[in-house]
């Protein structure tokens, strides 16, 4: 293998965790990021200080050995709380077997835990503050806003849902370039729990929370500090949006109506609210994502998706680890790498997507609904039961191996035929437990 450079636009989580993979290659990587270091600076307020960390996530920290010294100072959230308006609290679990749940964890330690180990290697150099503001698809030359120019072997983009280089590609770099951009018509504000006068959690520490209200809904997470961070979504306009929350009044007659069971706990509610941006949920899909081995976008670079069903971060991982597998069977014939990874990866991003958009209504409309409690709760007993059935949560979150595309095929027709069992039912006591995973067998 010759000697190569790799420029990677963004440092990131993923750009991050690919510095290492190629790092412990022996391939050179030069990072340069458009903000300043994180290490040395505070997380912008209403950017998420915490997100879910799953199997897919966790199986490439895993391959970098950082696996242990994550989980470490991750909160296990073992399923859903179910808030309802009245205060009372339902849990519905992830997973009817043990050791299967998600993990809490903080946005910026696992940011800095990857930038400490990718420095650790030689060859492996991070630039702040240098801003990319073009890339020539030709020479496969990245410009900076400094009017610094790089250029490695090749270019890998993970700079995240606004890619510059990605915009580059578009817009003359690559003939035929398809991009398309939706938008929900609901946006996101972050809001904040403290912990208790004794650095204890407030409320049930291994789950997270969920007030589902059919057009809008808040969620929390439990963070290591014993605090949560909420997020509360709602339609930009219309009924119950963000637009009709313009002074402390509205905001507080909001809650009371929809949340009084947080209020109590939420004593800077309105500081928090009036002071953190409004964000927008979007999905962004593009093809083709490399030019020849010239360059690759990865992440949300390539495939950016709304948080609903945590695996944003956990894909864009699962992006590195299979380019890394390509790697080892193709060595650094870029161009032969790139088409592959395309080739595998494209359909499994394009079927998350549609997942997490699936996901918000889940969320927001379903979890309070009495069918869908009780098609979770068969669920669980099938997987208490029965070794080999997995939900579609379970193939998507928990079985890092199995692509997306077919835990979304196969998880659907599941659903289907669950729900209309369970609009029958009262009990799922009574219910046939062989019989219906025979039948499902056949699905």
């Amino acid at each position: 293998m010759t000697k190569q450079k790799v420029i990677i636009i963004g440092a990131g989580l993923s750009g991050s965790l690919l510095a290492i993979y190629l790092a412990k290659r022996g391939i050179e990587c030069d990072i340069y990021e458009a903000r300043g270091d994180m290490r040395n600076e505070e997380m912008s307020a209403g950017r998420s200080i915490n997100l879910a960390l799953s199997n897919r996530g966790i199986a490439a920290l895993k391959e970098v050995g950082l696996d242990e010294y994550m989980l470490a100072e991750a909160v296990p959230m073992f399923g859903r709380m179910i808030h309802d308006t009245q205060g009372n609290q339902k849990l519905l679990p992830y997973s009817g077997r043990k050791g299967e749940f998600i993990n809490s964890v903080s946005r910026a330690g696992l940011n800095i835990a990857l930038m400490n180990e990718a420095e650790k290697y030689d060859g492996v150099k991070f630039y702040f503050n240098e801003r990319c503001v073009d890339f020539d698809s030709k020479s496969g030359e990245a410009i900076f806003d400094s009017d610094k120019i790089a250029k490695g072997s090749t270019l890998i983009a993970t700079d995240g849902a606004g890619s510059v280089v990605r915009n580059a590609m578009m817009n003359g770099g690559v003939a035929r370039f398809d991009y398309s951009q939706t938008w929900l018509e609901h946006g996101y504000k972050e809001l904040h729990i403290p912990p208790g006068a004794n650095g204890e959690f407030l409320m049930e520490k291994n789950a997270l929370h969920i007030w589902a209200r059919g057009a809008f809904m808040m969620i929390a997470l439990p963070n290591f500090d014993g605090s949560f961070t909420c997020t509360l979504f709602l339609a930009h306009k219309g009924e119950n949006s963000f637009e009709q929350l313009t002074d402390e009044p509205a905001l507080i007659e909001f809650f009371e109506k929809n949340f009084a069971d947080a209020i109590p706990l939420m004593p800077t509610l309105v500081e928090d609210f009036f002071a953190n941006p409004i964000g927008n949920l979007g999905t962004i899909k593009c093809f083709p994502w490399n030019v020849g081995g010239k360059s690759l976008l990865i992440g949300d670079a390539a495939h950016a998706v709304v948080p609903f069903y945590g695996q944003g971060m956990n894909a864009s991982f699962e992006d590195c680890r299979i380019l890394n597998q390509l790697i080892e069977e193709h060595g650094t014939d870029w161009a032969t790498v790139f088409d592959e990874f395309t080739l595998q990866r494209k359909p499994n991003a394009d079927a998350i997507a549609q997942m997490a958009e699936e996901n918000f209504y889940e969320m927001r409309d379903a979890v309070a609904n009495p069918i869908f409690q009780r098609k979770r709760e068969l669920e669980t007993k099938l997987e208490q039961t029965f070794p080999e059935y997995f939900s579609k949560y379970s193939m998507v979150t928990f079985h890092e191996d199995l692509p997306y595309e077919i835990a979304k095929e196969k998880g659907n027709a599941q659903d289907k035929f669950l729900m209309e069992i369970c609009t029958d039912i009262d009990d799922v006591s009574k219910v046939d437990l062989n019989d219906v995973l025979e039948k499902l067998k056949s699905i």
